[in-house]
């Protein structure tokens, strides 16, 4: 067990790096540098698997294959964030867990290893079906998104419209108002208060 602590702790470092790094956005440089240290943790791993024997050795080096392709698929989300790599980080983690829950059954014999491998199977399509339930309702949702704002964008513009008809025929009875006020006067008093009428609420 301290075995496995000690060579698991660099790429538990690395993560925890990384994590820090992933806050902000990834230079180029990061993203390589990254990628090249998931690289060498890989080779690190498998090669401390060669001091196992026979499928425990198979079972290290398909743990070391698993965390190598789960590190590069979330180092890909965390570079360029989208919900095709959030997908691709699921499928690696459901993709590595089954090689190694297959690799395990070999240590059974008999039905007890085909009912491990069933039992393996079954887990790894529920993962993935889970995993494409997920990317299916964030597209969904992205996509009500989008129509709820081009709904409101649609309802703003009518709305403006509609506020600026209302002005108008607000303005226009107010002018009608006036005009027929102006009734009251003659000659060109009656014309100076028109006049005046049409200026204050807009009117040719």
């Amino acid at each position: 067990m301290q075995k496995f602590t000690t060579l698991a702790l660099p790429f538990v470092l690395l993560l925890a790096i990384s994590s820090s790094v992933f806050a902000a956005p990834m230079s180029k440089v990061e993203y390589k540098t990254a990628k090249e240290a998931i690289s060498a943790q890989y080779s690190a791993d498998k090669t401390a698997c060669s001091a196992s024997m026979g499928n425990a050795k198979d079972i290290c080096i398909e743990e070391a294959k698993g965390r190598e392709k789960v590190a590069k698929a979330e180092l890909e989300v965390s570079y360029s964030p989208s919900e095709k790599h959030s997908y691709d980080v699921r499928i690696a983690k459901a993709d590595a867990a089954f090689a190694v829950a297959k690799e395990k059954c070999d240590d059974a014999t008999g039905n007890a290893k085909d009912v491990c491998r069933k039992e393996a199977k079954s887990q790894y399509v529920a993962a993935k079906a889970d995993a494409k339930l997920s990317e299916t309702k964030s597209e969904n949702n992205a996509e009500a998104r989008k129509t709820m704002d081009g709904a409101k964008t649609v309802a703003d513009d009518k709305n403006a419209v509609a506020q600026k008809n209302a002005a108008m025929d607000k303005q226009e009875a107010s002018y009608a108002l006036a005009k027929e006020k102006c009734d009251a006067f003659a000659s060109d008093v009656k014309a100076n208060c028109i006049k005046d009428a049409k200026a204050k609420f807009g009117q040719n």
